[in-house]
């Protein structure tokens, strides 16, 4: 989708700000760029839609050379947000909104119905802040709009410079969560640069790491947090301090080996008799095809008998689980709080991956904290 070949960014008087930069950044992928300041992250994202002209190799964007494309159409084509906003005080939201498709020469009834459908995604009523001016909302709801303009003609291709950077933390936090739901519904390209490194962990699919115009490392949040390439990477990250265990790392770090798995069809009488002679107190009960079908308890299991009920299928507990596709360490830390009891780790076919446990969390933390 985009694609970086030996892109450089040389100014008159001889600052190399980008040197050699080789990226591709695939169709529906949320990439952040991050480094400290003068690393030549902002300088890379505004070359994408020729805000800056690189002065040496190429940049494509859905495989065109971007240097043979007029560049306020190729503006026209990629979302832009910026850590100002820039909405246009006397316009109303609506009219913001639809600054792109306007200059498109989309039809009215296209642009209202366009304008109507990102407000309801982004939980703004429209009958409320339609046709509220900017001065009139608060700087995180004139953000959002901010980025809904930028989706507003339908990009395949969004860059976002530093666009939280001026909230407060809640703000902050907040957007974040909603730009995520929004990615994952869209599945649009996304391009984010930022100086915060819990910003960049919690949103990407990829971290590229710059230093001096060059990439220092590019890999997955887990990537750089567990294996960082080099001493600078493993500082920027933080490696000796506890918020180097980032809340919004994978829970597959500390995916475990099911102790014990229970046939969805078993005799709640043979199961309770092997759970008390191995000494566990959980089990996961699965079908032939090892799909879950929920978690089993020892007190349960005892409760049930005396019920007079048969089957294990009977007693199943189905609320406590975690996807492997989206659960984080955060969530384990918290369903770990409420309960001790390993916690199921399923994918989006319902297939059992593993386990995650209190012993197994404490075993990562105090790992981290001593290398």
């Amino acid at each position: 989708m985009v694609y970086f070949e030996n892109v450089e960014k040389r100014y008159p008087d001889g600052t190399l700000a980008v040197d050699g930069l080789n990226l591709e950044v695939e169709s529906g992928e949320f990439v952040v760029l991050i480094g400290p300041s003068g690393c030549g992250k902002t300088t890379s994202l505004k070359m994408i839609n020729r805000l800056e002209e690189c002065t040496g190799g190429k940049i494509y964007v859905n495989g065109k050379d971007i240097m043979t494309l007029n560049p306020v159409k190729l503006r026209r084509q990629i979302g832009y947000v910026i850590q100002e906003r820039g909405l246009m005080p006397h316009h109303t939201v609506a009219e913001n909104i639809a600054t792109v498709p306007l200059l498109l020469g989309w039809p009215k009834k296209k642009i209202d119905a366009r304008v109507d459908e990102l407000l309801d995604m982004a939980g703004l009523p429209k009958e409320k802040y339609k046709y509220r001016l900017p001065a009139q909302m608060s700087g995180g709801q004139q953000q959002r709009i901010g980025v809904l303009r930028a989706l507003a003609s339908d990009p395949e291709v969004v860059l976002m410079d530093e666009p939280f950077g001026a909230l407060d933390p809640i703000s902050r936090d907040n957007l974040q969560n909603e730009l995520l739901t929004i990615h994952k519904k869209l599945k649009k390209t996304i391009i984010f640069v930022t100086h915060d490194i819990s910003e960049a962990l919690k949103l990407a699919d990829r971290i590229v790491l710059m230093r001096r115009g060059k990439i220092e490392q590019i890999g997955t949040p887990d990537e750089l947090i567990n294996n960082p390439a080099t001493k600078f990477v493993e500082e920027f990250i933080g490696s000796d301090q506890l918020s180097q265990i980032s809340g919004d790392a994978s829970v597959t770090a500390l995916l475990e080996d099911v102790i014990m798995e229970v046939n969805l069809n078993a005799a709640i009488e043979d199961v309770l008799e092997d759970m008390q002679d191995r000494d566990v107190k959980s089990a996961q009960v699965t079908d032939a095809k090892r799909r879950w079908h929920g978690s089993i308890y020892l007190s349960t299991l005892k409760k049930a008998k005396r019920e007079g009920k048969q089957l294990v299928k009977e007693t199943l507990s189905v609320n406590r689980k975690l996807y492997v596709e989206d659960g984080n360490l955060k969530d384990a830390a918290e369903m770990l709080v409420d309960m001790e009891a390993p916690i199921p780790i399923i994918n989006s076919a319902n297939e059992l991956q593993g386990i995650v446990t209190e012993k197994g969390m404490a075993k990562y933390t105090i790992n981290k904290l001593i290398k």
